[in-house]
């Protein structure tokens, strides 16, 4: 093929892109890059012993796949939510919904004052926080803030940008249907560990099949080693 031929088909293939991405809705796009990035799949049952490869912070489980069962899709209940008590060592536990808009916020946020388990807060060089209070199940979702059993200490990459752009996937979802949406988060801890090493985030549309997600995040920050078993961490090169 003519080398400026080849040149003139590469620059359409990239406007097309380009235009693609221009005209759809940011949950869209998303969707686009994590079919792009996230390749890698592993089983449910590997999750509490599974490494971090040093790329991969967000992996599929399952194919991608959530596996709820049919009456755990049912709505006979509405839309409702539900958190797991804290065990003997005060680490939060899976946290479930069905959720509605119904359950959207309607007050501001207030500042969050709870200290999770493994709480050893630490400035990075960019002057962040290497940790934040996450929510399993996100404020704009249903507005729980200030509840212990639904904060645990996770890094700032794993709060945001990943978990968020998760819970912003649904919640344009239950905005733009106002259909529900079946939703568990489940922290991962190793035996007597105080922070959970990663998040197992799993949602599936209920009227319809608009929206589904199976995935792990790892409870990791670049650039810094954290000791699970109690908070403390260290920068590495």
């Amino acid at each position: 093929m003519d080398i400026r031929l080849k040149v003139v088909n590469g620059v359409l293939a990239a406007a097309a892109v380009l235009f693609i991405l221009m005209t759809q809705p940011l949950p869209v796009i998303q969707g686009i890059i994590e079919d792009l990035f996230l390749t890698e799949t592993v089983p449910e049952s590997e999750l509490t012993y599974l490494e971090y490869d040093g790329v991969n912070q967000v992996i599929e489980v399952n194919g991608n796949n959530p596996t709820f069962s049919e009456d755990e899709l049912s709505l006979a209940d509405g839309s409702w939510q539900s958190f797991s008590e804290i065990d003997r060592l005060n680490r939060v536990g899976p946290a479930d919904a069905m959720l509605g808009t119904d359950l959207f916020p309607l007050e501001e946020r207030e500042p969050l004052y709870i200290d999770p388990t493994g709480w050893k807060q630490k400035k990075l060089e960019n002057g962040q926080w290497l940790y934040n209070r996450c929510h399993l199940i996100g404020f704009q979702l249903t507005g729980e803030n200030n509840n212990i059993r639904n904060l645990m200490t996770g890094t700032r990459s794993l709060n945001n940008p990943h978990m968020l752009r998760f819970e912003n996937d649904v919640n344009y979802y239950l905005e733009q249907t106002n259909n529900h949406v079946r939703y568990l988060v489940q922290p991962i801890f190793r035996e007597n560990e105080l922070v959970a090493r990663g998040i197992h985030l799993m949602a599936q549309s209920v009227e319809d099949e608009g929206l589904h997600f199976n995935v792990y995040i790892f409870n990791v920050q670049e650039g810094y080693e954290i000791n699970y078993q109690d908070g403390s961490s260290k920068k590495v090169n």
